[in-house]
């Protein structure tokens, strides 16, 4: 393997969570033309429908979205082949999200399932060890068969400081909570975003101009909030339907480099919409077929995009026109068993 080889870890759902994929799968990439080439299974590891790694450590995490959750560590080789650190239990079930916080000292687990997020501290070589925390949720919503309580969906920690951001489904709320550098303890939560009823937020994202982007995957919208300059709070300055079908529930979210675009994976009509973003908000430039189903998570690496259809098991690869920003399909999609999340690990000397 070279020095520059580029690599993408693949998560899945498998047998456990009624999925088709047997672990973490391994692709090689090429940076050049974008196109992917299957390696194999790095670990088996039960439903890994979420991966993150270690800001400045060849380590991976992997969320195990099982009823009775638990979050397992890798470390990563030259090569890309995974050796199994630790295993730990999340204290909450289906966990499907997790984040390193910036410092590397704590690792953040969303349950969705009993709605509340684990903290786990990281040693030095990037293991995690037992929960130091786990944050109680509250609140519901009124879609009755998907917002009866909380529903952690996705942890996103300030790159600048201790405060963490939880977008929760069931409450139509983005939770800010600060935790504790050396505790590994968060303080009491408050409500850094109010969303409309109904909305279920799920994933999030800061434009480059500083405006927190949010999609809705009840409302199937896409929404972004400000801060007020009389106080500070984030209010709600646009909303736009993610898909021209209404029939449709958001996965995931990602911004061009320049910041020029947003891109939006839409399950049901399964279609990725691309926004024209300036300051004033989000214009639907173009909406694509990803040549899948279910598009689960997408990635923008390079000048490519990767969508996971979860129910098809494919992922299709797809290049950016660079000034339209509109992706078109490149190649046969990738076979893959039921895959849910794509991360680039990009080997350096044994770094990213």
């Amino acid at each position: 393997m070279g020095a520059n080889d580029e690599y993408v870890f693949l998560g899945c759902y498998t047998g456990e969570s009624g999925g088709e994929g047997e672990g973490i799968a391994l692709l090689r990439r090429d940076p050049a033309t974008g196109d992917l080439t299957r390696l194999g299974v790095a670990v088996r590891t039960p439903s890994p429908s979420f991966l993150a790694q270690h800001p400045r450590l060849p380590v991976l995490y992997a969320v195990n979205e099982l009823d009775a959750g638990t979050v397992s560590a890798f470390a990563i080789a030259e090569d890309a082949s995974l050796t199994p650190l630790a295993v730990r239990s999340t204290g909450g079930s289906a966990p499907c999200h997790l984040a390193v916080t910036a410092d590397a000292r704590h690792l953040l687990v969303a349950n969705y399932l009993s709605g509340d997020v684990s903290v786990h501290p990281l040693d030095a070589d990037g293991v995690p060890g037992e929960r130091s925390d786990l944050l109680i949720l509250r609140g519901e919503g009124p879609v009755a068969d998907r917002q009866q309580g909380p529903h952690a969906h996705m942890v996103a920690p300030d790159p600048n400081g201790p405060d963490v951001l939880i977008a929760d489904l069931g409450s139509d709320r983005v939770w800010r909570a600060r935790l504790d550098p050396l505790s590994g303890r968060f303080a009491p939560v408050d409500a850094a975003v109010v969303a409309a009823p109904g909305t279920g937020p799920r994933h999030l994202r800061y434009a480059l101009d500083g405006a927190l982007l949010l999609v809705g995957e009840l409302a199937g919208d896409l929404s972004w909030y400000r801060p007020d300059p009389s106080d500070g709070a984030l209010r709600l300055a646009g909303s736009v339907p993610s898909s021209s079908d209404k029939a449709t529930f958001p996965s995931e979210l990602a911004t061009g480099r320049d910041g020029r675009f947003v891109y939006v994976a839409n399950r049901g009509p399964d279609t990725v919409s691309v926004f024209a973003w300036v300051p004033e908000g989000a214009t639907l430039v173009a909406e694509v077929a990803t040549g899948g189903e279910w598009p689960r998570h997408l990635a923008l690496l390079g000048d490519h995009l990767y969508v996971a259809n979860e129910r098809s098991h494919t992922v299709t690869v797809f290049r950016i026109d660079p000034d339209t920003g509109v992706p078109q399909a490149q190649g046969e999609p990738v076979r893959e068993g039921t895959p849910t999340c794509v991360l680039r690990w990009h080997s350096m000397g044994g770094g990213r």
